[in-house]
């Protein structure tokens, strides 16, 4: 059944662009973590053992707007077992069947999530949330909440104060800076923060981004 588009960001993301931004951002696992090696001074699988670490392994995690399923894969790979993704573009849910094993990978809208309340124990976002309109950022979110049972983490853009539009190449409203941690707390009371961690850009000293874990109360 074909995915409803809601908004001037989902058509963008399912048009040309978000299939060439598919292929240009697809690495195999030992790609991943030299980009981020490269880019942070740190693996992913680093960033994410200083939030998840103490999570059980068969921890049901949803990732949305996972594209081709990497960071799916580094859970994987760090003992995960119940993993699940959401991902808006039908071309990158096709290109996942080649980088993922064992990973429950669909298309839908990050908007109207396709599972029931609470069905997860953590439900996580990788870059996704700079890519939400502030406007839309309260029912993108809500899903997450909606979905989550205990825990809530993004990595993505950070910058204190407002949200700041970004140029992303070439195109005005389609990427944005801000403390999203601090909007989940501030639009959803019912979650805490537990732990907020910065990785400053070794490649754009003015680039940081924020890894954050949230709990439902």
């Amino acid at each position: 059944m074909a995915i409803e588009i809601k908004n001037t960001q989902e058509n963008f993301w399912s048009s040309d662009f978000g299939k060439e931004y598919t292929d240009r951002n697809s690495r195999d696992t030992r790609d991943w973590d030299k980009f981020y090696l490269d880019t942070y001074g740190v693996t992913k699988t680093t960033i994410n053992e200083k939030i998840l670490g103490n999570l059980p392994k068969d921890a049901k995690i949803l990732e949305v707007g996972c594209n081709t399923g990497m960071q799916l894969v580094g859970l994987q790979k760090m003992g995960f077992t119940n993993l699940y993704g959401v991902e808006l573009q039908p071309y990158a849910v096709e290109q996942a069947k080649k980088y993922t094993q064992n990973i429950n990978i669909i298309q839908g809208s990050g908007f109207e999530l396709p599972f029931k309340d609470n069905y997860f124990d953590l439900v996580c976002t990788n870059g996704v949330l700079i890519h939400i309109a502030p406007e839309n950022h309260h029912g993108f979110m809500s899903e997450i909440v909606r979905c989550s049972k205990k825990y809530i983490t993004g990595f993505e853009y950070f910058i204190e104060g407002d949200v700041e539009s970004v140029n992303y190449r070439g195109n005005e409203g389609f990427l944005w800076k801000a403390d999203f941690c601090s909007i989940y707390k501030k639009t959803f009371p019912n979650l805490d923060v537990i732990q907020k961690d910065f990785y400053p850009y070794i490649t754009d000293k003015n680039l940081i981004d924020c890894m954050f874990l949230l709990e439902k109360k």
